[in-house]
């Protein structure tokens, strides 16, 4: 085989933005292979004539970290967004050796034992805060990488560390074939009876787009998919009690049996985590976890969950309780099973505020959302966003580009956004990733920042713009949020830019603060406006959003609670060598957060992928750790007044300059305090949340 070049391998370019039209699978291997191959040397050549000063040790050190991050990010990106057989193919080749270059890198005692000198000479003094926390970061990763481990305690560190990669990759393909291995097709009217016309919709087009050329949306056939824009609605509305509880069984067992059997994966991570953490001298993968993150202990974390366990265990119940009054109301004589919840709860919110959310989605097409998401981005932090299209090589047609210009009028920062679902090749959720990092080069010009926006919102149907529902709108608006904090960030170090370096429970500030501006109401009146007539949103619509907002937050809450006390739970206490399954943990778990027990049949923990497939491991309490910040900052808004366009903006560059400029430079307390002016309280989010008395 010949070597192939950088000018037949786009991979190998190793700066800019990415070629995507000219990426294909079979460039993987041997891009991938050719530029390990070329970083060794360099790794070789750094450890043999490293001296530990910032110029001699950290500058060639992030050439090298960031030439592997180019060329392999885009690989990861196109796994979640394009993802195929062959490129899988490709990636399954390749990661092992990917992982075992990371370790080497990670575990290199030349490169450790210089930051050490470095920590300890004269030279730290002359480092500025952002430059010293860049390489105390670096000692703690090269220390939790195994860098002190030796002989047989290193060659058992390193086969787990590739088994985990491997098995993270499996877990997470395995999701995404089981969901599209489903399909309910669906013929008569009966069997759609109650689905909004966007459902039916999708549905129609799903239908065409795998051979039913002649579907519509008013006479089907309809095909239903596990794919959340058709699972949700179809659960919310569907009139149908048999073919909901079909689609919902099928839903909780994704994943569980069969070609795409999550559970064994499941169970052998657990044990390959403990295993790991244990070689690294800690009592089990919690603590591990939490020394990267800003809670100092599990028992901490697990006294702020417990706090809001109690006061929204007993709101779920309540809750629960009118839910089944109000559907026995409506002449319902069974007993509410799981696929009964979402469909009576839709019924009584209706009711309840007079209005239901397909309503909404006609106010809200993707182009007037953006322009709502920008209008108060210009506001609040200065900056103005522009479309670029045409100017990036982009991976799909639907996936749009923008640029972020400062008040100067200069360009900082560019985004990508792929909104829409595709089951097909691109992973559920929603999240942002890095392409570029902000970083200041040796000819001392800055190299802008580049972020990749990926929802999955319900597309283009029938000739109509995206038309979001209200929760698609927050989702978009909690992504931008992650966006800003890597696009905004004052940081010319990649290693401490944006989200680089912050505490991983805080890394959810940003995003979960800018889903507060959804409901404020000039943001709001922006935005939602009839696609067809222009009309605005009715004020009482409006009226009937806030008060819905936090229609059922018990419920709400106490869900998001039972993921982070499982997760805290299968990482601190399981001993995944015991008799006792996972699943016997969710069961022991649920009795205290749910107020519904789960089906025996129940395999939820075979689609988390946020803890077996992303970085949340004795993690996800994250969310609701950073919600408590998010929700006191923007007390900080609430405080200063909402309709105040003058004192708005001030409080607006206070955050920019501080939560969003910052980034991994100093501790996210200090930049909280800095922000804020003091330690954040619960109260907010409580209050928030409609949760306190």
């Amino acid at each position: 085989m010949k070597s192939t070049t950088t000018v037949d391998n786009p991979l190998l370019i190793g700066e800019g933005l990415p070629p995507f039209p000219e990426i294909q699978p079979h460039h993987v291997v041997p891009g991938m292979r050719q530029l390990l191959a070329e970083l060794d040397e360099k790794l070789t050549h750094l450890e043999a004539t490293v001296t530990p000063t910032w110029e001699g040790l950290v500058e060639p050190l992030t050439e090298i970290e960031e030439r592997l991050s180019w060329s392999w990010g885009i690989v990861n990106h196109l796994m979640g967004v394009k993802n195929s057989p062959e490129l899988r193919e490709a990636y399954e080749t390749v990661q092992p050796e990917v992982v075992k270059f990371i370790n080497r890198l990670n575990q290199s005692k030349p490169i450790y034992e210089a930051f050490k000198t470095l920590r300890n000479s004269d030279k730290w003094q002359q480092l500025d805060a952002a430059q010293k926390r860049i390489v105390e970061a670096s000692l703690q990763d090269a220390e939790l990488s195994g860098v002190a481990l030796e002989g047989e305690a290193k060659q058992r560190f390193n086969e787990i560390e590739l088994e985990l990669a491997d098995l993270s990759t499996k877990f997470s393909n395995n999701i995404l074939d089981a969901t599209k291995a489903f399909k309910l097709t669906l013929t008569t009217p009966d069997e759609v009876a109650g689905l909004p016309e966007s459902a039916l919709s999708l549905a129609a087009q799903t239908a065409r787009q795998q051979g039913e050329e002649n579907a519509t949306t008013d006479n089907g056939p309809w095909v239903i998919t596990l794919d959340i824009p058709s699972f949700l609605p179809f659960m919310k509305h569907s009139q149908r009690r048999d073919l909901r509880e079909q689609i919902y069984r099928a839903f909780i067992t994704r994943a569980s049996g069969g070609e795409f059997d999550n559970r064994g994966i499941i169970r052998r991570i657990l044990k390959l985590r403990k295993e790991k953490a244990h070689l690294l001298g800690f009592n089990n993968y919690a603590d591990l976890s939490l020394t990267r993150k800003m809670a100092p202990s599990v028992e901490e974390v697990t006294q702020l969950l417990e706090q809001l366990r109690q006061v929204s265990y007993d709101a779920a119940v309540k809750e629960f309780e009118e839910l089944k009054a109000f559907a026995a109301a409506k002449g319902v004589s069974y007993e509410l099973k799981h696929w009964d919840i979402p469909y009576w709860a839709e019924r009584q919110r209706e009711e309840k505020f007079a209005f239901n959310a397909e309503q909404l989605r006609p106010y809200f097409p993707l182009e007037q959302v953006l322009n709502g998401l920008f209008g108060i981005t210009q506001q609040l932090f200065g900056v103005t966003i522009t479309p670029a299209d045409g100017e990036a090589p982009v991976w799909h047609e639907d996936v749009r580009y923008f640029h972020i210009q400062n008040e100067q009028g200069n360009i900082i920062a560019h985004f990508y956004l792929d909104p829409y679902s595709r089951p097909e090749e691109k992973r559920g959720g929603a999240w942002m990733d890095e392409c570029l990092n902000r970083r200041k080069l040796n000819d001392h010009t800055t190299r802008l920042p580049v972020a990749y926006l990926n929802c999955n919102q319900t597309p283009p149907v029938e000739g109509q713009p995206s038309l979001m529902t209200f929760e698609e709108v927050e989702t978009l608006f909690h992504e931008f949020g992650h966006g800003l904090q890597h696009m905004l960030t004052q940081v010319d170090y990649p290693q401490a830019a944006g989200i680089n370096n912050v505490e991983w429970d805080a890394v959810e500030l940003p995003s979960q603060f800018m889903e507060n501006w959804c409901y404020h109401r000039p943001t709001l009146f922006s935005m939602a406006k009839h696609y067809q007539t222009g009309e605005p949103l009715p004020e009482s619509y409006y009226q009937k959003l806030l008060a819905a907002r936090n229609y059922r937050s018990g419920s709400l809450m106490l869900r998001q609670l039972h993921f982070s006390f499982l997760d805290l739970e299968l990482h601190a206490r399981y001993d995944p060598d015991s008799d006792q399954t996972p699943r016997q943990v969710r069961d022991r778990v649920a009795e205290s957060t749910t107020v519904m027990p789960p089906l025996a049949e129940d395999a939820f923990l075979c689609g988390f992928d946020h803890i077996f497939a992303g970085p949340y491991a004795a993690g996800y309490y994250s969310y609701k750790w950073a919600e408590v910040l998010s929700a006191d900052a923007f007390s900080a808004f609430e405080q200063a007044g909402l309709e105040d366009e003058t004192t708005l903006a001030k409080v607006g560059r206070k955050f920019r300059d501080t939560v969003l400029a910052l980034g991994g430079s100093i501790h996210p307390m200090e930049v909280f305090q800095q922000f804020r002016g003091r330690e954040p309280q619960t109260e907010p989010l409580l209050r928030q949340s409609g949760l306190t008395g």
